[in-house]
C-alpha cells in the first residue's frame, strides 16, 4: 500500500511535475522529429504527417505541401510519417508501395536511395545532439560557468581517500592522465569509477605527489532526497569565498564547450553501459518516464536554466538511445540499410518483419522494466 501512497503523492503535484516534464519532452521530441522532417524534405520525400504525441488528434493543420501537423492525445513521443509508411515506426506499407505510380514512388521514402534513407533516419538523433550543443553553448555564453577548485579541504575518517594518503590542502591535478580543472571534473570521474583503481597526481605544497585510490560504491542522497549509487573517495571541499570563480566565454568558446559537454554525457552513458555488462553497475539506476517526470519537476524548482540544462541531457540520451541497433529505433533502420548497402539489395520482407517484432518486444520490455524501477524508487522515499 505504501507504493500506491507514494504514487498518489507523485500525482498530487500535477502542475509541478507534468508541466516541466511535457516542456522538456516536447522540446526534445519536436527537434528529433524536425531533423527527420527537414532532411526528408531536402531529399524530396513527401511527408504525410508530423505529430507530437500518439493516438487521436487533438488539433492540427495542413501545410501547403500536404503535411498534416498535429498534436495528439498521448504526448509521450512523436513521429513523422512519410509516403509509403504503414505506421508511426516507419514500417514500409508494401501493398501501398506496390500500388504506387512511378511518380508517387519517386516521392516516397521507400523510393529513395539507401544513402538518402539513412541520412533521413540519422537526422533525428543528429538533431538531438545539435540541440544539446546549442543549449549548453547558450548557457555558457550567457551565464558562464562556475568553477570550484579541485582542492581537498576535508577527508572522511576511514575513507578511500584516507587510505590513499590524501592530505587536507592537496590540489588534484590529474586522474589517469586526464587533467582536472575543477572539483566537478574530479566528481565526474570518481562517481563513474567505483571499485576501479585510479592514478592521481596532486599538488602538495611546492611539489607533486602520486597517489593510488579506489573509489567505494556508496549511496548518495541529492538535495531532493533521491538516492543514487556512485563512486566516492570520501573528500570534501569548501565551495565558498575565493574557492569559486565564474568563467566567461565568447560564443565560439561556448560552442566548443557545448560540444565537449555533450560528449561528456555520451561518454558517461557508455561508461555506465560498459560497467553494466561487466557487472560493476546495477540496473536499478535506469529510469523511465515517471523518473524523468519527477526529475523535471524537481529541477524546475531551481529555475528555467536548470530545466533547459536537463532538456539538453535528455536530448543526448534520446539521441543516443535511438542509435542503438534495435529494430523499431533509428539505429535498427540504419542497421538494415547498412546490410542493404553491403548486399546490394534489402533484407527480405520476412526478415525485416521478424526484426521489427523483436525490436518492439525489446522496447516494450525496457519500458516495463524502467517503469517498475521508477515505482520502486518512489516507494523507497
Amino acid at each position: 500500500m505504501e507504493v500506491f501512497g507514494q504514487i498518489g503523492q507523485f500525482g498530487s503535484g500535477t502542475l509541478g511535475y507534468i508541466v516541466p516534464f511535457l516542456f522538456v519532452l516536447t522540446l526534445v521530441v519536436f527537434v528529433h522529429e524536425l531533423g527527420h522532417f527537414l532532411v526528408a524534405r531536402w531529399c524530396g520525400v513527401k511527408v504525410k504527417a508530423f505529430s507530437i504525441g500518439f493516438g487521436p488528434e487533438l488539433f492540427g493543420f495542413d501545410d501547403r505541401h500536404g503535411t498534416r501537423w498535429k498534436l495528439s492525445a498521448l504526448p509521450l513521443g512523436g513521429y513523422v510519417r512519410f509516403s509509403g509508411d504503414e505506421d508511426a515506426a516507419s514500417t514500409p506499407d508494401r501493398a501501398a508501395i506496390e500500388a504506387m505510380s512511378e511518380e508517387e514512388r519517386r516521392t516516397s521514402f521507400a523510393g529513395k536511395s539507401v544513402w538518402q534513407r539513412a541520412a533521413i533516419v540519422a537526422a533525428g538523433p543528429a538533431a538531438n545532439f545539435i540541440l544539446a550543443i546549442a543549449i549548453f553553448a547558450g548557457i555558457f555564453a550567457l551565464y558562464g560557468r562556475e568553477v570550484t577548485s579541485a582542492r581537498v579541504d576535508q577527508i572522511v575518517p576511514g575513507s578511500a581517500a584516507e587510505r590513499a594518503g590524501f592530505k587536507p590542502g592537496d590540489l588534484v591535478l590529474s586522474i589517469d592522465g586526464s587533467p582536472i580543472d575543477s572539483f566537478n571534473d574530479l566528481q565526474r570521474i570518481v562517481s563513474m569509477n567505483s571499485d576501479e583503481t585510479l592514478q592521481l597526481v596532486v599538488q602538495r605544497g611546492d611539489g607533486q605527489v602520486n597517489l593510488v585510490a579506489t573509489p567505494e560504491r556508496k549511496e548518495v542522497k541529492d538535495r531532493f532526497g533521491n538516492i543514487y549509487k556512485m563512486g566516492q573517495l570520501g573528500i570534501g571541499h569548501d565551495a565558498s569565498g575565493g574557492n569559486v570563480k565564474v568563467e566567461r566565454f565568447s560564443v565560439p568558446q561556448a560552442i566548443v564547450l557545448g560540444a565537449e559537454e555533450t560528449w561528456s554525457v555520451v561518454d558517461r552513458t557508455f561508461t555506465y553501459i560498459g560497467r553494466l555488462f561487466t557487472g560493476r553497475e546495477s540496473t536499478d539506476q535506469l529510469s523511465g518516464m515517471i523518473g524523468v517526470a519527477r526529475a523535471s519537476g524537481q529541477v524546475a524548482t531551481l529555475g528555467f536554466v536548470a530545466l533547459v540544462n536537463l532538456a539538453a541531457i535528455l536530448s543526448v540520451s534520446i539521441g543516443l538511445l535511438n542509435l542503438f541497433p534495435i529494430p523499431m529505433l533509428d539505429g535498427g533502420h540504419l542497421m538494415f540499410y547498412l546490410v542493404e548497402a553491403l548486399r546490394g539489395r534489402p533484407l527480405s520482407a520476412r526478415a525485416q518483419d521478424i526484426g521489427f517484432r523483436i525490436g518492439l518486444a525489446a522496447v516494450v520490455m525496457l519500458m516495463i522494466f524502467t517503469t517498475w524501477n521508477d515505482i520502486i524508487h518512489l516507494s523507497s522515499l
